[in-house]
């Protein structure tokens, strides 16, 4: 899920940030740096074509991956994509179209992490999804969901199930003219499992090291796992 892009984006920018200051860092007497993983093309990573220091091993570009099942979605992101400046020509962005269920089109460990964010909870078996994660993943590789979860904080719990229910549906169907879209919402975030019921889950699909961390008094919790 994440066709748009939008955690995609903020990643790969994270990494040609970090291979600029790899690439700077070279330069500086008594330095290496070390080779990443292999990509499909240089030209997209910082410094491309310009003289590289002196005794510095090459650093290959990252590459990130946007993988949705909805093509229109992952043609939003393609529009957002070429609309950035800084990512507009980027070689190390793709897209592809595909099912967290069922992934063929990537073999076994080809990524160093993987991301998901609310969108399990819209995978009708959420458990193929996780073993698919993991199999997709080198060894080390990271596995890194955020969905909406169970509230723990007393009081906040109450309210919060006030404003959803009685809220967000009447604010979908003024503004959007949709409330049955938006009381689905709702609805499929009281069924999704409570954090530690997920972590479970996770922890069946093979992951180790399984953890989570509340937001906002667990409205929202980023659950992680680790390939080993």
């Amino acid at each position: 899920a994440g066709g748009t892009g939008d955690v995609a984006f903020r990643v790969l920018r994270a990494i040609r940030q970090a291979e600029a200051e790899a690439l700077s860092t070279a330069g500086r007497p008594g330095t290496r740096t070390s080779a990443s993983s292999p990509s499909p093309s240089a030209a997209s990573a910082p410094g491309a074509g310009q003289p590289r220091p002196q005794g510095a091993t090459p650093i290959s570009p990252g590459t990130v991956v946007v993988c949705d099942i909805n093509p229109h979605m992952l043609e939003e992101g393609r529009k957002k994509a070429a609309a950035a400046p800084d990512l507009a020509a980027d070689t190390g962005l793709s897209f592809v179209e595909g099912n967290a269920e069922s992934l063929p089109q990537f073999a076994n460990s080809s990524f160093d992490s993987y991301t998901i964010v609310f969108g399990i909870r819209n995978v009708t078996d959420r458990q193929a999804a996780l073993r698919e994660a993991y199999r997709v993943l080198k060894p080390g590789g990271r596995f890194m969901c955020m969905e909406f979860s169970a509230v723990q904080q007393a009081g906040l719990r109450e309210l919060y199930d006030l404003y959803s229910f009685n809220v967000i549906p009447l604010l979908g169907g003024l503004i959007a003219n949709d409330r049955e879209s938006y009381q689905y919402l709702v609805e499929s975030i009281r069924k999704f499992p409570d954090q530690e019921t997920f972590a479970g889950m996770i922890e069946d699909a093979g992951f180790k090291g399984v953890s989570f961390i509340n937001l906002t008094g667990g409205i929202v919790a980023i659950h992680s796992g680790f390939k080993l």
